[in-house]
């Protein structure tokens, strides 16, 4: 995989384009990308275009308009798949930038499906074995503590609030654990029907919006959506995504919100969810530990304490090995 190209920025950290060590030249970075992709899918795949889910987010926002570079506006469909659980904010911004982009975008409610699936039901009732007075009109999120709060293992916790406003916090048994995440990640999963279902209907391509750290890091649902046929930002670090904004004038709404999972009722950060510290600085870390670069290096780059930096490199690893099983491809017997 090639480098993105880079320049020699020196502004300091910010709060979307992070740390100069991770500046790119972003007009020839995307003019690269572009090119690749087109090459992807026009040539290899034989498809004609591009299905792109549009959440609202900075991910897809741009994976979006660098289709849309590669294939024109009139290749490149959008699709918007609310459920009960989404931000109102979503739907409304990832019209947006399907506007700022010139291109069609559809909506696809997939609530009905997921309630056929059993998907709330199912969560529900794990959740009501830490809270028996849960109940549809309650709210929840999964967290893990955040790096100044870790004492010992890293274990998430379930917050709740009732329909009064009261909120509640436990930490998760591994059964209730796993089956939240189970009857969550059907979410994911019914997306990508949705999606591949125009791509079939249309001759397209389906296109992945995860990052270098979420892929990395295992921050995806294996067939849901870390499933696509071709990946153009996997090689990227997030602040280099909003990078690629800045080039492409992606709506300032856009780059402005924070990055949000958009899968739980209560509102919750990617951080809080699964990295534990801000993604300007969980980038910083993990190009230290991939480049080599020495703790102490890593730390002044990042704005946190060596001690910080080595904790947030051993869950860099802890994830890395617990997360292998999303990467692998079936496996066969030869």
């Amino acid at each position: 995989m090639n480098a993105p190209t880079k320049t020699s920025s020196t502004s300091a950290l910010s709060s979307t384009t992070g740390s100069p060590l991770l500046a790119i030249d972003a007009s020839a970075e995307a003019d690269r990308i572009a090119k690749a992709v087109k090459e992807q899918v026009r040539k290899t795949m034989r498809r004609r275009g591009a299905i792109v889910g549009l959440s609202g987010g900075i991910d897809s926002s741009v994976t979006a308009a660098l289709c849309v570079q590669a294939f024109g506006e009139k290749n490149v469909l959008g699709i918007m798949m609310p459920e009960h659980d989404s931000d109102p904010d979503s739907l409304r911004l990832g019209q947006l930038v399907a506007d700022h982009l010139g291109i069609e975008a559809v909506l696809e409610d997939i609530a009905p499906a997921l309630t056929a699936f059993g998907c709330y039901k199912r969560r529900d009732a794990a959740i009501r074995e830490l809270f028996p007075d849960f109940g549809a009109d309650w709210k929840c999120k999964v967290v893990l503590p955040g790096l100044s709060e870790r004492q010992g293992y890293n274990l998430s916790s379930l917050v709740v609030e009732s329909p009064d406003g009261k909120k509640m916090q436990e930490r998760m048994p591994l059964g209730v654990y796993l089956a939240v995440i189970a009857a969550t990640n059907i979410k994911q999963r019914t997306r990508k029907q949705i999606e591949y279902y125009h791509a079939d209907r249309l001759n397209y391509a389906v296109a992945g919006t995860p990052n270098l750290l979420e892929l990395d890091q295992g921050f995806f649902v294996k067939n849901g959506d870390g499933a696509a046929d071709f990946k153009p930002i996997a090689h990227l670090y997030k602040s280099q995504v909003y990078q690629l904004a800045g080039h492409y004038d992606i709506p300032a709404e856009i780059r402005k919100r924070p990055p949000t999972t958009d899968t739980w009722s209560l509102d919750q950060s990617q951080e809080e969810f699964y990295f534990s510290v801000p993604f300007q600085q969980m980038d910083v870390c993990l190009y230290g530990l991939n480049e080599q670069m020495s703790a102490q290096d890593t730390a002044a780059a990042a704005g946190l304490t060596v001690d910080q930096v080595e904790m947030v490199w051993n869950d860099i690893s802890s994830k890395r090995r617990a997360t292998k099983y999303l990467h692998l491809p079936p496996q066969t017997v030869s």
